[in-house]
């Protein structure tokens, strides 16, 4: 179970071989039955969000910036529902509670790694969203196909740079024997409760990544709105104006469904130490499942050209399958 051990503090320190998963607290019994609506979830997920990324990919019609972004909302969801998956469906589906340091690391880096770049991608969504009401007759040559590739590139480049270290700090320390988490997945604010090491480099760096990330993001988004509604109280008709506010919608949804969990969950953790593990489990749950669950049916039922798209493609497969 040891990989590599010394003497810490009059005690055994080590780096364990592997980490114990905790399940839903209480109901350990019932997880074949939890891995139902687990699968049905991912089921939704990798759905709904591939038939958003396929549609854009084969319509002409939707090869414009929002949409360029939307596919890249759908891509990181899936990324953050790719990273868990192993973990959660092995827990209740199969009963395997354990992952190795290796993978664990590898697992909390990827899913923060995606959960940040979806911040990112909302607020270039914001900013999207701004330079459509602000300059729409520019919309397309402010925001060309390089620019949007640029910052698909940044944002990406920012998680990866922003996680990298944190690996590195946790890697040094040691465990003294502690390996059971208390999640179906790695999170770092769960790894760093772990060691008997000094965790203070990495609380603020971890603190740092947020700041910087999450919190600048959704101040950045905030500001872009201000903007938005400014420049909508210039229109002069009262149906320019709902017209223009009606495109935001979808993006609005977008980001109330991201932040709210993640604000709540954070709350939840700095004041609910009292509170039972079960709904614990269930907020983190729903910070991660939530939003990939929810922005493809909003985007499908909100945005008229993605929903005409899904109908127009329908035919179009039913029409093959008959052929064939």
């Amino acid at each position: 179970m040891k990989s590599h051990h010394d003497i810490f503090n009059g005690s055994i320190a080590f780096t364990p071989a592997t980490f114990t998963l905790a399940g839903i607290p209480g109901l350990e019994a019932e997880h074949i039955w939890i891995s139902i609506p687990f699968c049905l979830i991912y089921i939704i997920i990798f759905l709904g969000n591939g038939i958003i990324l396929h549609i854009i990919r084969i319509d002409p019609a939707l090869h414009q910036p929002m949409y360029f972004f939307l596919a890249m909302l759908a891509f990181v969801e899936l990324g953050v529902s790719a990273s868990t998956m192993p973990t959660v469906l092995g827990i209740f589906l199969c009963g395997i509670n354990e992952i190795s340091f290796g993978g664990c690391l590898f697992q909390m880096f990827s899913m923060h790694s995606f959960t940040i770049m979806e911040s990112g991608v909302l607020l270039t969504m914001s900013v999207d969203r701004f330079v459509a009401i602000y300059s729409p007759l520019r919309y397309t040559t402010i925001l060309t196909i390089p620019r949007i590739i640029a910052m698909g590139v940044i944002i990406a480049l920012r998680s990866v740079v922003l996680m990298f270290p944190l690996l590195f700090l946790l890697k040094g320390l040691p465990f003294c024997g502690h390996n059971t988490l208390t999640h179906s997945y790695c999170l770092h604010s769960d790894l760093i409760k772990l060691p008997c090491g000094d965790t203070r480099p990495n609380s603020i760096l971890g603190l740092f990544v947020i700041t910087s990330t999450f919190g600048l993001d959704s101040l950045l988004i905030v500001v872009s709105y201000m903007l938005i509604l400014h420049t909508v109280l210039g229109i002069a008709s009262g149906a320019g104006q709902w017209k223009a506010l009606n495109t935001c919608v979808s993006h609005i949804c977008a980001v109330l469904v991201y932040y709210v969990p993640m604000i709540s969950l954070s709350l939840l953790h700095r004041f609910g130490g009292h509170l039972p593990p079960l709904l614990q489990t269930v907020m983190a749950n729903a910070y991660l499942f939530f939003p990939p669950v929810v922005n493809p049916i909003v985007y499908s039922m909100k945005t008229k050209e993605i929903r005409n798209s899904i109908v127009r493609t329908m035919p179009r497969k039913r029409h093959e399958v008959s052929r064939t």
